[in-house]
């Protein structure tokens, strides 16, 4: 089971992925705990180093858990995904590993991942992306 992090952030109903150098699809911003790292401290520290985006940590809030496939990894091995919304500051900039960054709406959805599907399914559901 793989364990991740991912950040939830809307704009005029569109919902923000990144895409990683050499990588075919997008996914939502965010990665893994280090050890002794809360939730929260990993969510800010992976959000800053990926985006340049300063989260308010007082601002992070649970949103869902998510639950499916890995891409890219053999079958049956799954990938558990927490997501939180958060308010942030500075200017958004792909660093690290990511190449791109963009703003995708429910018909994208075939260029995510499979657990970026079900968060984008959950986000039509409920009215939040168009």
């Amino acid at each position: 089971m793989i364990d991740k992090l991912a950040f939830i952030k809307l704009q005029d109903k569109k919902i923000l992925a990144a895409r990683s150098k050499g990588r075919d699809i997008y996914y939502i911003p965010g990665g893994k705990r280090e050890p002794g790292e809360t939730d929260s401290e990993a969510l800010v520290r992976e959000i800053k180093e990926e985006l340049t985006l300063k989260l308010d940590p007082a601002s992070v809030r649970f949103y869902g858990e998510f639950r499916a496939q890995a891409h890219g990894q053999p079958e049956g091995i799954m990938v558990n995904m927490r997501c939180y919304t958060a308010s942030g500051n500075g200017e958004m900039v792909p660093a690290a590993e990511i190449e791109e960054v963009v703003w995708l709406s429910w018909s994208d959805r075939e260029k995510v991942s499979d657990v970026a599907r079900l968060v984008l399914d959950d986000l039509k559901m409920k009215g939040l992306l168009e």
